[in-house]
């Protein structure tokens, strides 16, 4: 193993930082070679100016920027000699301190000037005459602030938490974030995104935490819950359900506790707000405020922000509306358009092929004619339906989460009550992948929101997320819902289209048309192969690799996501002398790969769902810190990423259907299987089925696809949003 060398200096200028991760690049001035400069690398969590650090690492000479320092550790230095100390007091740190008072702290206190200043504050008192002068105090805070930001990266750093997680850490919590996490861990899981029980659980156990802690028992409780409500997508858990999950949990761990026991830690629970029960009902809080908080919201909406209804001279305009986009809407879609320009909150349902976007067309056209000086904004929960939505409007659209303004270190929403969304007219598109939560925050930052419109195909697959939002709307029965459900012309000739009304319907006659509808009957064992030789005709017929997307039910067995997405790199991406390359697990990533973002990352603009293709790989041998880097070319969007973060990529040449949803493809291939019969049920397949623009090729068991159309979702979400908003219409 290569010995570390050390070197002593401060950071004069920082030439690149990358937020997410921490890795910076930047001038380093050596204390005792006559200051002479180098270039250090690493990633550091904080970095501050003009403070002497020894930092631990090794040089290396990089090809294209020559010599740097790849640092692998930082520790403060404490000066002291004379000239160390003066710089040290009349640096930054300390406001109002200038070199001659530097010089007269050191002359009075000698070398060990901070140490007695640490051990009694009071010793500054006879140099500055007064007891109550600002410099003291300046000198006492800057020694105190600068050991607690140590000792915190110290400590941080033993917890094995990583750059990132410190950084959040700190704009969370502040200068009181090793405090916090020494009392009580478990509280980064409802405060620090992307820090779970696990987690959480690891770094207790180091700081001595026992098994039968009450702070883990509780967050225990509360992981049970969440994890039980986001599988599931239920906002609530019946109290019987969540009693035998709770113990079956710590059956698991080995752990007994009577229902007594059980019981008092859920009134903690709920003495916290962490939890609210109502009836037989646990619900996570946020769970809650979120089914609370539309239904309150949606009541006032009509009253609060009162609008005036337009009807002297609609249709006039409205047949302006037809010569300039040269269609004439049938009497359904005049009234969908009437309906909206007449309330304050309307629905737009109806599957593919019912003129859905040929309306919204001409509700922009209409508003902007009414309200030219009114504000529009689109937005969908994905950055691909946004991107068509944009495309079909002429207005640009954005995902919700950049609408919002999310940001990842708090985990919260820049634009909220306070900060609303400075706009008139709100649109929300593929509005049935929309969860209770983020529905509710939509909500919050819409006070000053005259109007909104949500577009969706309720009888695609639910959110992720808790919650069945769209559903819950549509059967609360308070609001004006517009249901299409004719085929238009452009659509008529489509046996995609036609075979996803059937699927709505439970039945099938147009599997095989021979048009742009196709089923290939094969084994599990048959699919891969099949799949490729479709793929490759593809290919040979003048099409993209991006014009086609496989997709699958489940990531496992023979015909799975992750087995298809290897064989499909090996014939779409195959290794090549100039594309570089990492490995990484059974995964390589090469340049030129189609690839799939997996979490949502709002500083770079790119969103779990996303789709993108690897620009560049430059492998750790090439790099300025000796780690592997990937740059994703995200439409035009180029997104770095480093170890740290290589799990929320991966292949994007098979996805799964819930994945696909919201994004459009000329091609879709799709596996159907009774081996995938855990998933198989209606709205999986008509989701998937209504994700290809021109060609539809399912392949596998007939009998499977004909179970799966028949089979209607196995169990209803348990929600309340229904019950609450009728309770608020009254």
């Amino acid at each position: 193993m290569e010995e570390l060398i050390e070197i002593v200096g401060k950071f004069v200028s920082i030439r690149y930082r990358n937020d997410y991760n921490g890795f910076t690049v930047a001038r380093f001035r050596l204390h005792e070679l006559n200051e002479k400069d180098c270039i250090v690398t690493g990633c550091f969590a904080a970095l501050q100016m003009d403070v002497l650090v020894s930092l631990k690492g090794s040089y290396i000479e990089h090809e294209k920027y020559g010599v740097q320092f790849a640092a692998q550790s930082m520790e403060k230095v404490m000066p002291k000699d004379e000239d160390s100390l003066v710089r040290y007091f009349s640096s930054a740190l300390f406001p109002g301190i200038g070199r001659k008072t530097a010089e007269m702290i050191v002359a009075e206190l000698g070398n060990d000037a901070i140490q007695r200043i640490k051990a009694d504050p009071d010793v500054l008192i006879p140099l500055f005459k007064k007891k109550n002068d600002k410099r003291i105090q300046s000198i006492i805070n800057g020694i105190d602030e600068n050991d607690e930001v140590d000792d915190s990266i110290v400590f941080f750093n033993k917890l094995g938490l990583g750059v990132r997680n410190i950084m959040k850490l700190e704009v969370v919590y502040g200068a009181d974030a090793a405090a916090i996490i020494k009392n009580n861990p478990y509280q980064m899981i409802e405060d620090i995104d992307g820090i779970g029980f696990k987690t959480a659980d690891k770094i207790a156990y180091s700081l001595g935490f026992e098994q039968h802690h009450p702070y883990r028992l509780k967050a225990l409780l509360l992981s049970v819950l969440l994890d039980a409500c986001m599988s599931s997508g239920n906002s609530f858990l019946n109290y019987d359900e969540f009693m035998s999950a709770f113990s079956k949990r710590l059956r698991k761990e080995g752990l007994m506790l009577t229902a007594e026991e059980i019981d008092e830690y859920v009134e903690q629970l709920k003495m916290d707000r962490m939890i609210i029960i109502e009836e037989n009902r646990i619900y996570h809080s946020t769970q809650y405020d979120a089914e609370k908080g539309i239904a309150s919201f949606l009541s006032g909406f009509p009253y609060v922000n009162e609008i005036e209804a337009i009807t002297d001279d609609l249709e006039e305009r409205l047949k302006e509306v037809e010569a300039d986009f040269a269609i004439t809407y049938e009497e359904k879609q005049k009234a969908a358009i009437r309906d909206f320009f007449n309330e304050s909150f309307s629905i737009l349902t109806g599957g593919p092929g019912t003129g859905k976007t040929t309306i919204v067309r001409g509700i922009i056209a209409l508003y902007r004619n009414y309200y030219p000086y009114n504000n529009i904004a689109l937005c969908a929960p994905t950055g691909r339906a946004a991107k068509r939505l944009s495309e079909c409007s002429d207005v640009q659209a954005t995902t919700i989460h950049r609408l919002l303004k999310w940001d990842l270190e708090s985990n919260t929403f820049l634009v909220n009550a306070e900060e609303p969304i400075t706009a008139d007219l709100l649109i929300i598109d593929e509005f049935s992948m929309v969860d209770q939560w983020l529905f509710y925050n939509l909500l919050l930052a819409s006070k000053q929101v005259k109007k909104i419109l949500v577009i969706g195909d309720e009888d695609q697959l639910p959110s992720v997320g808790p919650g069945c939002v769209l559903k819950d709307l549509i059967a609360s029965q308070c609001f004006k819902v517009c249901r299409l459900e004719k085929i238009f012309r452009q659509s008529q000739g489509s046996d995609v289209v036609e075979l996803a009304h059937e699927i709505r319907r439970g039945c099938c006659t147009v599997l095989d048309s021979g048009h742009d509808v196709a089923f290939f009957e094969c084994r599990n064992y048959q699919v891969k192969d099949q799949i490729l030789k479709i793929v490759n005709n593809a290919f040979e017929k003048g099409y993209a690799d991006t014009d086609i997307q496989v997709l699958a039910p489940m990531y496992s067995g023979v015909s799975g996501i992750d087995g298809l997405n290897l064989a499909l790199q090996k014939l779409c991406n195959p290794p090549a002398l100039y594309k570089k390359e990492i490995r990484l697990g059974f995964r390589t990533f090469r340049e030129g790969d189609k690839v799939l973002q997996l979490k949502n990352q709002p500083d770079d603009d790119v969103y779990n769902g996303d789709i993108g293709r690897i620009a560049e790989i430059v492998p750790a041998e090439e790099d300025f810190n000796h780690q592997n880097r990937i740059f994703v070319d995200f439409d035009g969007i180029i997104v770095e990423y480093t170890p740290e973060n290589f799990n929320v990529l991966t292949h994007a040449y098979c996805v799964s259907i819930h994945k696909s949803q919201g994004s459009e493809y000329p091609i879709v291939i799709m596996p159907i299987l009774n081996e995938h019969h855990i998933m198989l049920q209606r709205r999986l397949i008509y989701t998937g089925v209504t994700r290809a623009k021109k060609s539809l090729v399912l392949l596998g068991e007939r009998e499977a696809f004909e179970k799966a159309i028949l089979q209607q979702e196995r169990k209803i979400r348990n929600t309340t949003l229904e019950l609450r908003i009728r309770e608020y219409f009254g």
